[in-house]
């Protein structure tokens, strides 16, 4: 499988995996979508992988300062429009331990922000689906 390339399979039910850098992730949907509610759904692993992002660049900013990541929190909440349909708006709190240089918390913010998932998200890539039939 070539480096960018992620295989997607259906093991059963409305499961949905994906096969990636070695990885297997798995989905399912909730059981009041038809799924079993065995994994995340693919919707949830989408959030997780904003929130995650955000977090892993606040754990490089400390790092990179010797500041302890101990007691660190995010904390992403998720507000969706009229119609309940899109999110409009993603909000990640950043709780920082009392003994956190004050000094640091807007750069620990601005670390935050360069995420590459929200990177992503405010300048999308194009994307195309396409069906091919395999030859026997």
């Amino acid at each position: 499988m070539a480096d960018n390339e992620m295989h997607v399979t259906f093991p059963g039910g409305v499961r949905v995996d994906a096969a990636y850098h070695g990885f297997t992730i798995h989905t399912d949907q909730p059981v009041r979508d038809g799924g079993e509610g065995s994994a995340p759904s693919p919707f949830s692993l989408f959030l997780a992988s904003l929130a995650t992002c955000a977090g892993y660049y606040v754990i490089s900013f400390c790092r990179s300062r010797n500041i302890p990541t101990d007691g660190i929190e995010l904390t992403m909440t998720t507000q969706w429009d009229a119609k309940g349909k899109m999110i409009s708006l993603a909000s990640i709190e950043i709780s920082l331990p009392p003994d956190f240089p004050e000094k640091y918390a807007p750069a620990v913010v601005r670390a935050a922000d360069q995420c590459t998932v929200k990177a992503h998200l405010q300048f999308p890539p194009d994307i195309e689906t396409k069906a091919v039939i395999r030859k026997g």
